[in-house]
C-alpha cells in the first residue's frame, strides 16, 4: 500500500515539475522573440545601438559624429558646489572633458581647457561654459610635451587667478589586432600622451594646489579587466590606477585628495577614431545596459569627487562607471 502511495506521490511531482517546464519554456519562447531593449534610466533618452557606421581620422572632430553626444546634462542643476573654484580639464574640448568643463562651470567653477587641435570643438566648449555665466580660456597643445604642460598650468594660474582641481582626461588609443603590429612609435605614443602627460600635469599643478584641492584622472574599465586589442591602452590605463592610489598617499599631508573615474563605453570622438566603421555600430552594445554612456552621465562623477561638500574623506579611489558589468 505504502508502494503505491508513494509511486502515485512520485509521479504527481514528476507532473508537476513537467508543467513548471512547459511554463519556462513558453517563457524562453516569449523572451526570444522579443527585441532586447537597452536600459534606459535617466532623465531623457539616450541613443542605444546600432550607431550609424563610422570612422574618423584623429584626433577625432566630436562635430562629426552622428548622433552628436550629449553633454549639456539639460536636467543637472547646480548648487554651487565648486563656487569660485579654478579647474584645468585636459581633453575639455569634447567628449568627457567637455561634458566636465559644463558641469564644473554650472556648479560655480572657472575652466581652463587643454585640447590638441580640434579648435572648432573647443570653441563650442568654451562658449558652453562661458553661457553658465563662467569664465573659460582654451589651451592648444601636446599633453605629452612636459613644456607645454608646465606652461598650460601656468597660463591658467595668471589668467584665471588660482588652480584647484587637475582633471587628467586627455588619451591617446588605438587598437592593433596583433601585438606584432603594436609599433614602438605607437606604443609610446600611447604611453606619453596617456601616462607622461597625466605625471607632467601633476608635477606642474601640485605646488600650486591648496588644503582641499582635487585632482581627478581618467582611467577605464580597460584598466579593470584588460582589452585583448587595446594592449597599450589598458597598460597606460591600469597605471593611471596605480598611480592615482600612490599620489593619493603621497598628498595626505598637503591636504589634496586624489581619485579616478573610470568609464566603460563612452559615446565619444574616441572611439569613432579609433574603431572600424562597422565595429563603431555595436559600441556600447555588449554592455549589461546594452547601449554606451554619454559623457553627460558621466560627467556628475567628477562633479562628486572634485567637491570637499561631497567627498572630502573620498582619496585614492578608482570609481567605475561601466554600464553594469
Amino acid at each position: 500500500m505504502a508502494a503505491r502511495s508513494g509511486k502515485r506521490s512520485a509521479r504527481s511531482t514528476a507532473r508537476k515539475h513537467r508543467a513548471i517546464q512547459r511554463q519556462i519554456a513558453r517563457a524562453d519562447r516569449h523572451a526570444a522573440a522579443s527585441t532586447p531593449r537597452a536600459m534606459q534610466a535617466g532623465a531623457r533618452l539616450y541613443p542605444e545601438p546600432p550607431m550609424p557606421a563610422q570612422h574618423l581620422a584623429k584626433p577625432g572632430q566630436e562635430a562629426a559624429i552622428d548622433p552628436r553626444p550629449m553633454y549639456d546634462a539639460p536636467f543637472y542643476r547646480g548648487s554651487g558646489k565648486l563656487h569660485d573654484r579654478v579647474a584645468l580639464i585636459t581633453g575639455g574640448d569634447s567628449g568627457i572633458g567637455r561634458a566636465v568643463a559644463v558641469l564644473f562651470a554650472r556648479e560655480g567653477a572657472d575652466v581652463a581647457i587643454v585640447y590638441l587641435s580640434e579648435h572648432a570643438d573647443a570653441e563650442v566648449t568654451k562658449k558652453a561654459v562661458e553661457s553658465e555665466g563662467r569664465r573659460c580660456i582654451a589651451i592648444s597643445g601636446d599633453v605629452a610635451k612636459r613644456r607645454f604642460c608646465e606652461a598650460a598650468v601656468k597660463r591658467t594660474v595668471q589668467e584665471l587667478g588660482r588652480l584647484d582641481v587637475l582633471v587628467n582626461n586627455a588619451a591617446f588609443q588605438l587598437h592593433t589586432n596583433e601585438i606584432e603590429d603594436l609599433t614602438d612609435k605607437h606604443f609610446d605614443t600611447t604611453l606619453q600622451t596617456n601616462l607622461y602627460g597625466m605625471f607632467y600635469l601633476c608635477r606642474a599643478a601640485i605646488p600650486h594646489l591648496r588644503k582641499g584641492s582635487a585632482i581627478i584622472n581618467t582611467g577605464s574599465v580597460t584598466g579593470i579587466h584588460g582589452s585583448r586589442h587595446l594592449l597599450d591602452y589598458s597598460l597606460t590605463k591600469g597605471g593611471i590606477h596605480a598611480f592615482t592610489r600612490s599620489l593619493a598617499g603621497h598628498l595626505i599631508d598637503r591636504g589634496i585628495r586624489v581619485n579616478t573615474v573610470a568609464p566603460g563605453p563612452v559615446w565619444t570622438p574616441l572611439n569613432p577614431a579609433d574603431k572600424e566603421a562597422e565595429d563603431v555600430s555595436e559600441f556600447g552594445a555588449k554592455t549589461p545596459m546594452g547601449r554606451p554612456a554619454q559623457p553627460e552621465e558621466i560627467a556628475p562623477a567628477y562633479v562628486f569627487l572634485a567637491s570637499p561638500q561631497c567627498s572630502s574623506y573620498i582619496t585614492g579611489e578608482i570609481l567605475p562607471i561601466i554600464g553594469g558589468y
